[in-house]
């Protein structure tokens, strides 16, 4: 089975440190729990420059690194190789990214899964001249049977996958969202991930 996973928030406690970072810049106190939007410059109510330096400062390499794991996501993908299945994180953040990226899944036990930068999300305003390492063509030819994603942002990459299974990862920002068919299923945890892919 060809699995996709997406880093931040599905592997990572990215908008935790977020909350955390925009207290420590801009004096804003928005728990993680409130951050009700996956564009965290509305969740926020950031200035265009204070967006880009909040993102500059959060794709710093030591900072990236120093990510919290979300519980289980490492046990349970290594448990999807060890039964055979390919599994590919895909992530939206830039290719300046990648080093720190794939040291932090090194670091954590992931060494085995390969990491490709997608321009999901248009974010070339905050590093300027972004790149990627993995074209849109170039990922619409991969073929996945089932997907770990947060973000509501991301559904519209797995509209040429009408069989695709989405296990969508239960954050604040995607409680209202509507989910485009019936293989989309919210997941409170990795544990439940995981009974679904077993289903």
């Amino acid at each position: 089975m060809n699995i996709y996973v997406d880093f931040d928030d599905c592997l990572c406690e990215t908008a935790r440190y977020f909350s955390g970072l925009a207290k420590e810049m801009f004096g804003l106190d928005i728990p993680y729990e409130q951050i009700h939007y996956f564009n965290l410059q509305k969740s926020f109510s950031l200035t265009d420059e204070q967006y880009d330096q909040m993102m500059i400062k959060g794709h710093r390499p030591e900072v990236l690194l120093s990510y919290e794991e979300t519980p289980g996501a490492i046990q349970t993908i290594n448990r999807w190789i060890d039964k055979g299945h390919n599994v590919k994180i895909i992530t939206g953040r830039p290719f300046s990214a990648f080093d720190a990226s794939r040291e932090w899944l090194n670091r954590h036990g992931l060494e085995r899964v390969d990491l490709y930068c997608l321009n999901k999300y248009g974010r070339d305003n905050f590093i300027k001249g972004s790149s990627f390492n993995l074209e849109l063509e170039d990922y619409y030819k991969m073929h996945f049977d089932f997907a770990v994603e947060d973000s509501p942002a991301a559904f519209k990459f797995f509209d040429h996958l009408p069989d695709l299974k989405v296990m969508v990862f239960d954050r604040p920002w995607n409680q209202e969202c509507d989910f485009p068919n019936q293989n989309y299923k919210r997941c409170s945890d990795w544990n439940m991930i995981n009974k679904f892919l077993l289903l």
